[in-house]
């Protein structure tokens, strides 16, 4: 098992009602709060109505930036920075999913610096303090919420990167499950194939930490087990709860413990999607999955088969592979690029191989060559 140090900062606030006290939590860091939402989902579910309310309560003033897309772009975090300079903001509250608390990151470093919050992200600059964050989820999915990464894309330059800074971590979070009650099916079966896809990439992670994997595991199962039945029933508040619970807990540090790191391969291709043809975050990695499992069972076949014993009750790595592509059918994903209406022609392969490169698209174990992206290009046709 490897050294470990166990830190992580945000007070998280989960249950029915729990944005109640977002004004009296506000109220610590200043008297003006920009805030940074999607595009509509807020207003018709009733987090921005709740939000506002309780921040007016404990006399906040709010300015609001509306308009991050479910893929997010630095065109609009960068716009949402200027507001909040020009607005003389205080601290920042993402009311939205994991795209727009991602962008909010970006925006909290980005309004003290006065520059492109991408040159945050490509590394060429470093923060060196945040206007204080706070997030109101309204998807569970990234786990965005209660971890210090960000991912954000350059559209000119056809790059999506992960970003990671302890400036990052949300000094509270609210997550109230009702609020999730109107995500459509499509975005509900996302989330919960992220969540799978966090779970996963710690399970391929390096190094052995057994209370670590029995984590792992458990959270999967919990996806598995009470996915599908939040489908059929998706104004159930309690298998949203279990959810929502579940997409915090597979990426806020509990599965790594004990571990070097996760992989981040397949989120890696996963982001080429999303920049070549706009493909919602989840989708990508229920279509690059199964690619990557098929180019690596022969590379780590004991590993595929531990993951399928625990998972499926089998063993045999093929038989793995055709059940994690199962389950994400059943949940209605996509496991192919023709399944996501994209026609993977030559030209699009090409394309994709390309994006890859720029992306410098690998793990950070299991690493992949200019070969393997044209192996995981093929399968995912």
């Amino acid at each position: 098992m490897e050294n470990f140090v166990i830190y992580n900062p945000v007070k998280l606030h989960f249950g029915q009602g729990v944005v109640s006290k977002l004004g009296d939590v506000a109220t610590n860091f200043g008297k003006k709060a920009l805030i940074v939402m999607g595009r509509g989902s807020a207003r018709s579910n009733g987090s921005f109505d709740q939000s506002y309310a309780s921040l007016k309560a404990a006399g906040i003033e709010v300015v609001i930036y509306e308009g991050i897309r479910s893929n997010p772009i630095i065109e609009d975090v960068d716009q949402a920075a200027e507001m909040g300079r020009k607005e003389k903001a205080d601290m920042v509250i993402a009311i939205g999913g994991g795209s727009v608390v991602d962008s909010a990151k970006i925006i909290a470093i980005s309004i003290p610096a006065e520059h492109s919050g991408w040159d945050f992200v490509d590394g060429s600059k470093k923060p060196s303090k945040a206007l204080p964050l706070i997030s109101v989820l309204t998807l569970a999915a990234t786990g965005s919420e209660m971890n210090a990464y960000a991912v954000v894309q350059h559209n000119k330059l056809k790059k999506k990167i992960g970003y990671g800074h302890q400036l990052l971590y949300p000094r509270h979070s609210f997550l109230d499950p009702e609020f999730t009650l109107g995500v459509p099916p499509d975005y509900t079966a996302y989330g919960i194939a992220d969540l799978v896809a966090h779970s996963l990439e710690a399970w391929f992670g390096e190094g052995e930490s057994s209370l670590t994997d029995r984590f792992i595991i458990s959270i999967i199962q919990e996806a598995m087990d009470y996915g599908p039945d939040l489908l059929k029933n998706p104004n159930n508040y309690q298998l949203r709860a279990k959810i929502m619970y579940a997409a915090t807990m597979a990426l806020n540090g509990l599965t790594v413990h004990g571990k070097k790191s996760q992989d981040w391969g397949v989120h890696s291709i996963g982001h080429c999607l999303s920049v070549l043809w706009d493909i919602p975050h989840g989708a990508s990695l229920t279509i690059a999955y199964p690619a990557w499992l098929e180019l690596q069972k022969s590379r780590i076949p004991q590993r595929i088969s531990e993951l399928g014993k625990c998972i499926f009750q089998v063993s045999e790595p093929d038989k793995v592979i055709e059940m994690f592509s199962t389950f994400f059918s059943q949940m209605n994903c996509p496991v192919t690029l023709s399944q996501a209406g994209i026609k993977a022609d030559d030209g699009a392969i090409g394309e994709l191989l390309e994006v890859m490169r720029i992306n410098k698209v690998g793990g950070i174990f299991h690493t992949l060559s200019d070969e393997d992206h044209r192996q995981l290009a093929r399968s995912m046709r």
